[in-house]
């Protein structure tokens, strides 16, 4: 018995001495590692920029994020991608007034709403460059623009749907937001694109909030409402998709006539099939590279353009073959 005590006692030392020997040898490790100086950090990119999107997880804007990230990492640029992942006015404007907080370099966002977003950018722009993408707001001391002219979509998306139909067409819009300035200005340009053609009327329209779910449920209760509905126009991403979705199930008979926004993969599938007769093309990886571009120019002096219009053209189903 005294024999086990003896090899217990042992081991128990054995096992402090080890474990006093990690403890120094670990401490002397942490206490000699040298952290990176934010001196040292800033050498590894010229400027930091945040880009702050409508919503985080929209299709669309992760393809504008490509390309502020192809232009971030060739002009050595720190890319930030923040904002609310589903479309909500005031978080956008807290993740800007954040941004500011933080005294980044440049801000590239939307400019969604007049009334909210042009004080800001105001008060901001007198210490931070801000350009605004995909969404202007024209009326503010924003550097420059950098995006679709949305009012010249929408009239495209008009004269498309006037080329693509004959007869009368009662026509229902489903649009993502009331209040955002783009989708405004897409369908003000449809309004005055079918001014004037008697046989074309507008019989509803109705906002999604970006949603494909919302947009199928409001396009779903135009078609009940209104059945004599033979065409819909989508003015956001997921608008002509959650349209398309709902033709596809419930509608039995003639199948309307669907135009709606991006090349979304979705969206291309229900063209090829016939769904969808008709998009309108924009250029979001462009968008994106350009602002990098642009606010660079900025950071080093240099004067860029106020307005940057990016392509814009209607897509139909003979352009996928």
């Amino acid at each position: 018995m005294h024999k086990w005590k003896v090899v217990a006692y042992t081991l128990g030392v054995i096992v402090f001495l080890v474990s006093c020997t990690l403890s120094i040898f670990y401490g002397y490790q942490v206490m000699n590692h040298k952290a990176p100086s934010a001196k040292e950090e800033k050498k590894t990119y010229q400027y930091h920029v945040v880009l702050i999107p409508e919503e985080l997880d929209n299709e669309y804007w992760r393809v504008v994020e490509e390309g502020a990230k192809a232009a971030a990492e060739k002009y050595g640029v720190l890319l930030e991608y923040t904002g609310p992942r589903q479309a909500d006015l005031q978080e956008h404007l807290k993740a800007i007034q954040i941004s500011a907080a933080a005294r980044v370099d440049g801000i590239l966002t939307q400019g969604l709403n007049d009334e909210q977003f042009t004080p800001l950018i105001n008060r901001i722009v007198k210490t931070i460059p801000v350009i605004t993408v995909d969404t202007d707001a024209a009326g503010s001391n924003r550097i420059s623009y950098v995006g679709t002219d949305n009012y010249h979509a929408g009239y495209l998306a008009g004269q498309a749907l006037l080329a693509d139909t004959k007869g009368p067409v009662a026509v229902g819009i489903v649009t993502g937001n009331f209040y955002a300035n783009h989708q405004l200005q897409r369908v003000q340009g449809f309004r005055d694109a079918i001014r004037g053609e008697e046989r074309v009327r507008i019989v509803d329209l109705q906002q999604s909030g970006i949603s494909r779910v919302k947009a199928a449920e409001i396009a779903y209760a135009m078609l009940q409402n209104h059945p004599d509905i033979n065409a819909f126009y989508g003015t956001s991403a997921l608008d002509g998709i959650g349209i398309a979705q709902v033709v596809e199930k419930y509608k039995k008979q003639k199948q309307p006539y669907i135009i709606g926004f991006d090349t979304l993969p979705e969206t291309l599938a229900y063209i090829n099939r016939g769904m969808i007769q008709a998009t309108v093309v924009q250029e979001p990886y462009e968008m994106g590279y350009r602002s990098i571009e642009m606010m660079v120019d900025v950071l080093n002096g240099k004067t860029i353009p106020s307005v940057v219009h990016t392509d814009t053209r209607i897509l139909r189903q003979k352009g996928l073959q």
